[in-house]
C-alpha cells in the first residue's frame, strides 16, 4: 500500500506538527529530521526538501548519525521476521523480494547480518529499490570485507538514497 500524498504546497503550508508528522518516516525511527527541517519551509521545490533534511543529518554529529544508522532494522532481520518494520521498511524489503527468500538465502541474510554487526557495530544499510535478493546478497557479500569508516560512510550515503525514494513516494512537485 502505498502512503499518503502531499504536495508541496500542502507540506509548505500546513501547521508546524502536521509537517513533521508527515515527514516522520522519511529517515528510520528519527522524526527529529523533520522536525529541524521544518523550520526551512517554505521550500520551492522538492529537491530543495530532501537537500534540507539530509543537510539537517550531515550536520548531526557522529553520536546523532550513529544512532541513525542504528534506528534501521537488518533486512531480512528479526524485526522483519516479527512483523515489527515500518510500513516504509516493509515495502521496501517486500518490493526487493527478501520476503521470498529461500531457507539457505534467510540463513545466509542472518550469517552476513551477524557478521556486519559483529565487525561494525550497527547494521548492514542498502537503499534495496531496484535490487533483488541476489543482488542485496551480493552487496552484502561485498561490503563486510570494507573498513567501518568506510561502512559508516556508506551507510549514510545509503540512507540518504532511501530518504530520497521515500520524499518522491510522499511528495508530489
Amino acid at each position: 500500500m502505498k502512503p499518503m500524498q502531499y504536495s508541496l504546497e500542502q507540506l509548505n503550508s500546513m501547521p508546524r506538527d502536521a509537517f513533521e508528522a508527515a515527514l516522520s518516516g522519511i529517515f528510520e525511527h528519527s522524526p527529529w529530521v523533520a522536525e529541524q527541517a521544518a523550520a526551512a519551509r517554505p521550500f520551492a521545490s522538492v529537491d530543495a526538501l530532501y537537500a534540507t533534511m539530509r543537510d539537517v543529518v550531515a550536520n548531526s554529529g557522529g553520536e546523532r548519525q550513529l544512532a541513525l544508522i542504528n534506528a534501521h532494522p537488518e533486512l531480512a532481520g528479526k524485526a522483519a521476521v516479527r512483523g515489527e518494520l515500518t510500513a516504509e521498511s516493509t515495502r521496501e524489503q517486500s518490493g526487493a523480494g527478501l520476503a521470498q527468500c529461500t531457507q539457505e538465502e534467510f540463513d545466509k541474510l542472518q550469517r552476513l547480518n551477524a557478521a556486519y554487526r559483529e565487525k561494525f557495530g550497527f547494521p548492514f544499510i542498502l537503499a534495496v529499490r531496484g535490487f533483488d535478493r541476489f543482488g542485496i546478497i551480493a552487496n552484502f557479500e561485498a561490503r563486510v570485507n570494507h573498513s567501518r569508516e568506510d561502512e559508516l560512510r556508506a551507510s549514510l550515503e545509503q540512507i540518504y538514497r532511501i530518504a530520497r525514494f521515500r520524499i518522491d513516494d510522499l511528495v508530489t512537485a
